[in-house]
């Protein structure tokens, strides 16, 4: 199959398709959720998207180092090294990583701005020292590069029926949306990591802490107080996923199976924490693959109907382009 994608989005040079094929091995082994939508995608865009999330995910291990092999200042410099590769990457093409060199390939060809990318980069920097977020003002700051940029960087790539611009914002809210919700499935693991997303002053509100969730993590026990901060938690990421919806009919329809299908899986995500209770301080919530299979052949459905509206509509556009008389 990476064959087949590279040779419809006419990526030729050996080199670049090997880098390419490196930042679709990420997507695949770290986002089974987006990889399994990026299925539905036109063959010729698919390539793009897995050099986009490659390179977020190359970044993201470097913060993350789950191995604790590295200092936060020897995380920092292999940052400054990666951004120092991408702005040389994105000014001359090229890199020293193959993600780099993907990721500056799909911004070339589809002109996507560079200061999306140092933004991004700018918010992974931030989670070498910042551990917990005061208000939600503060967060949606840190999720505008760390996900909402990522939101953004996909529009060229996916194609829109209306100005660009007017599809943005929806973009960036679908980014945040996705974020927010790992950051709620995720809170134990972020938790040993030193990290609490969760707005500080949305636990208050609730009498939660981080010595609360701390010991909520070390006893396995649960605790009203935790639950009730963590159901506000939701609702405010179901708020962002109403504000991203209406984007979906922006897209392309070629495309809009494959991000219905994204929207429809994440969202799963927060429905599997509701029925396990919100205990995501103990286990993992996660979507069963019966249901991801589900969710992944209603839209193969929808992309198989797409295509089909799109047919006639092609074959009468080509007429046009003739002219009568003309074969």
């Amino acid at each position: 199959m990476t064959r087949r994608e590279l040779d419809a989005a006419g990526i030729t040079d050996p080199g670049l398709r090997s880098a390419y094929g490196r930042c679709r091995q990420l997507n695949a082994r770290h986002g089974r959720t987006y990889f399994l939508a990026t299925r539905l995608l036109p063959l010729e865009r698919r390539s793009a998207v897995h050099a986009l999330y490659g390179f977020a995910r190359w970044a993201d291990d470097i913060v993350d180092d789950l191995d604790r092999r590295l200092t936060p200042d020897e995380r920092d410099l292999l940052l400054k090294r990666l951004e120092g590769d991408l702005a040389h990457g994105l000014r001359n093409g090229g890199g020293s990583e193959p993600v780099v060199r993907a990721v500056a390939d799909t911004a070339d060809r589809y002109g996507i701005e560079a200061a999306l990318f140092s933004d991004f980069l700018a918010s992974m920097r931030a989670d070498l020292t910042v551990t917990d977020y005061p208000t939600y003002a503060d967060l949606r700051a840190y999720m505008h590069g760390s996900a909402a940029v990522i939101g953004l960087q996909m529009l060229p790539v996916l194609g829109t029926v209306v100005p660009r611009e007017e599809a943005a914002p929806h973009a960036a809210a679908l980014g945040m949306a996705f974020q927010l919700t790992n950051f709620l499935r995720d809170v134990g693991e972020d938790l040993d990591r030193g990290r609490v997303y969760l707005p500080a002053d949305l636990l208050a509100a609730h009498g939660v802490d981080r010595p609360l969730l701390e010991w909520s993590r070390r006893s396995g026990r649960c605790d009203p107080r935790v639950r009730a901060a963590l159901v506000a938690a939701e609702a405010l990421t179901r708020d962002v996923y109403r504000t991203a919806e209406p984007g979906i009919a922006m897209l392309d329809p070629r495309v809009r199976p494959c991000i219905r299908t994204a929207f429809t899986l994440y969202g799963g995500i927060l429905d599997a924490i509701a029925r396990h209770d919100y205990t995501v301080l103990h286990r993992r919530a996660v979507v069963s693959r019966r249901r991801r299979a589900a969710t992944a052949a209603a839209g193969v459905w929808k992309l198989a109907r797409a295509r089909w509206h799109a047919g006639p509509v092609a074959q009468h556009a080509a007429l046009q382009r003739k002219g009568p008389g003309r074969d």
